[in-house]
């Protein structure tokens, strides 16, 4: 077991979320691809989108429903500074996760984050557990308050 899956399993159980870590077999790289694996909705994968502060050079974490898509330009206003794309080697340094496996949960710091309420318009949301194979169900205000995620309006229309 990956030290992130690892991370991601033991931040689950010390949360308190009673759910369990599945591998899929497909991968889950993007919404769609775990949507299909999981067999759920598209809007049922909670995406964790990572953009760079360019002020600050921190990331900040957008946790969005699957299909839906963040607006640069809201997300720099929530975030209070410009946003710019954030390199596989800064989303691992700060979350301590490989892109495509990016979990809200088990980050190796905290980071802003901000989520999208679509995501509680269901009973149970799907996001990564640290690996592009790996995933775990939640219900969505469990997940958000594990994240330390505020709600924002950052989708794009």
């Amino acid at each position: 077991m990956s030290k992130s899956l690892k991370r991601v399993q033991s931040a689950l159980i010390a949360l308190g979320i009673d759910t369990q870590i599945h591998e899929m077999a497909a991968g889950t790289r993007t919404a769609a691809d775990a949507a299909r694996a999981i067999g759920c909705e598209i809007d049922q994968i909670a995406k964790s989108i990572i953009f760079r502060g360019k002020r600050s050079g921190h990331v900040v974490l957008f946790l969005t429903a699957g299909g839906n898509q963040v607006d640069a330009q809201k997300a720099s206003t929530l975030a209070g500074e410009p946003l710019g794309k954030a390199d596989a080697k800064l989303i691992r340094a700060e979350t301590g996760f490989a892109i495509g496996g990016v979990s809200p949960v088990g980050l190796t710091r905290p980071v802003r984050a901000f989520y999208d309420p679509h995501l509680l318009t269901f009973d149970t949301v799907w996001a990564a557990a640290g690996t592009p194979r790996h995933v775990f169900g939640a219900p969505p205000a469990e997940l958000i308050k594990a994240s330390a995620a505020h709600s924002a309006d950052f989708v794009a229309v």
